[in-house]
């Protein structure tokens, strides 16, 4: 298996960017258009569990955009053709504290599309 594939990194990476920037704009049909459409894809975020397409996009339509936020580190692997993931810390205007963000991504007939999605806020160590 090819790992970091140059083509297909270049892919994900910009595909990365372009929910970065959907998100940051509040634009809801794109971020829809870079999720899989399906009763399977997932994310789990702060403060919601959303299973289902479908609940993905209730929430993203009444959520009102997301909070703005500066990416920090952004790690994204390809493992062969079709699958990769890419992890991100962030820090949202205002915060010091880092948030982390986890990402699944397949590649489809219709391009690179989010299959599962975690978004946590670093907390108190215990």
């Amino acid at each position: 298996m090819t790992i970091d594939d140059p083509v297909a990194l270049a892919e994900v990476e910009a595909a990365f960017a372009a929910y970065e920037r959907a998100l940051m704009a509040d634009d809801i049909p794109a971020m829809d258009a870079l999720f899989h459409d399906a009763p399977t894809t997932n994310r789990f975020g702060v403060g919601e569990v959303l299973y289902g397409i479908d609940a993905i996009r209730e929430f993203r339509k009444g959520r009102g955009g997301s909070p703005q936020r500066k990416l920090g580190r952004v790690a994204i692997t390809v493992y062969g053709e079709n699958f990769a993931t890419a992890d991100a810390e962030f820090f949202r205007e205002g915060s010091a504290r880092r948030g982390r963000q986890s990402q699944a991504w397949v590649k489809f007939a219709d391009g690179w599309k989010v299959v599962s999605a975690h978004v946590s806020l670093e907390g108190d160590s215990h």
